[in-house]
């Protein structure tokens, strides 16, 4: 179990790097990736390509200073759970938001085979609107 809290611990602290390839090889080859209903970009994704192109490009390219800090996690078997907040500004609008939020992280073996994101979406939707 310390293993996979160890894991993402290192994927949280890569993402504020910037180091997506370490955040993407956590993945297994046939990962889901479910991003919030209401979220810039909800839905689910399969596999770390798909990540890559539908969530972490949209991010890179479309918010200044986005991050995911992550201040607690529980694990329990093979799941384990993020709390923790998002905050970052929209570059189209110059507007910021923090929302809170919880990622459930799923492993087999030592890879994730399902993230699911948690987190308040009309916060993000706000900085996003004129």
């Amino acid at each position: 179990m310390s293993e996979h809290l160890d894991a993402i611990r290192n994927v949280y602290a890569a993402f504020a790097r910037g180091d997506i390839p370490v955040v993407l090889s956590i993945l297994a080859p046939n990962a889901t990736w479910t991003e919030a209903e209401g979220f810039p970009y909800g839905g689910t994704y399969i596999g770390p390509d798909a990540v890559l192109q539908n969530v972490f490009m949209k991010i890179g390219t479309e918010w200044d200073a986005y991050t995911a800090t992550c201040n607690e996690l529980v694990g329990s078997g093979d799941t384990v759970i993020a709390l923790g907040e998002y905050s970052g500004t929209y570059k189209a609008t110059g507007k910021s938001f923090k929302a809170p939020m919880v990622h459930v992280w799923k492993f087999s073996g030592d890879k994730v085979m399902s993230f699911i994101q948690h987190t308040d979406t009309v916060l993000v939707l706000r900085a996003m609107l004129p």
